[in-house]
């Protein structure tokens, strides 16, 4: 296994999610989101995903698994990880748009752990709202309005800021997402909606490269 240096400077390292419609290639990006990205490869190499199942699917949304098993008993995982969504936008990362993929969390921004979801659409409402620098930040803007000489540790307890970190993106298998988007959903497990039918399994996630 590389150093995360080492990823930087060469080609991006891929993930294959082989599921029971298809096999999906992540290209992830570790120069953007490195904690992010080291988090999840860990789960793929200790084989957390390995018959996991997608169990939230939102057609004109987004798709989510890698959190709980075929029975819908949610997996056991590390320790959550640092938020680092406004730090890759810094860094030019990607934002949350059709094709990309992103860490699933709470409501606390820091609570990301191993479940993940892939954009069907461009999801603005979900990118991270850098924040910039200065204390107090002279001009701050958000949903269309303009605040002036903000505390910067008020904006950094902003949860609603936060939004989610992109990490990588689908380079291969799209057709599936698309297919995984289209299944028809219901009641599944602990959930009263959005648990595709015929259920849909993570037979196994394997680093490429």
């Amino acid at each position: 296994m590389a150093p995360m240096g080492a990823w930087a400077q060469n080609t991006a390292p891929k993930v294959r999610i082989t599921t029971s419609m298809g096999d999906i290639v992540l290209e992830l990006y570790p120069d953007k989101a490195p904690k992010t990205v080291d988090n999840f490869l860990q789960y793929v190499r200790d084989k957390h995903y390995d018959g996991t199942v997608f169990h939230r699917v939102i057609s004109n949304f987004m798709v989510q698994g890698g959190g709980f098993d075929a029975a819908y008993q949610q997996k056991t995982t590390r320790a959550p990880i640092a938020h680092e969504g406004q730090a890759a936008l810094e860094r030019g990362g990607p934002r949350n748009v059709l094709g990309t993929v992103a860490m699933a969390r709470t409501n606390d921004p820091h609570s990301a752990s191993s479940q993940f979801f892939i954009n069907v659409k461009d999801n603005a409402f979900l990118d991270p709202t850098p924040i910039p620098p200065g204390d107090p930040v002279p001009r701050f803007e958000y949903r269309g309005r303009v605040y002036e000489n903000v505390v910067r540790a008020n904006l950094l307890a902003a949860g609603e800021l936060y939004g989610y970190t992109v990490f990588g993106k689908v380079v291969a298998g799209m057709d599936v997402v698309n297919k995984i988007k289209d299944t028809p959903t219901g009641a599944g497990g602990p959930f009263p909606t959005d648990v595709p039918k015929t259920p849909i399994t993570i037979l196994k996630a394997t680093l490429e490269k």
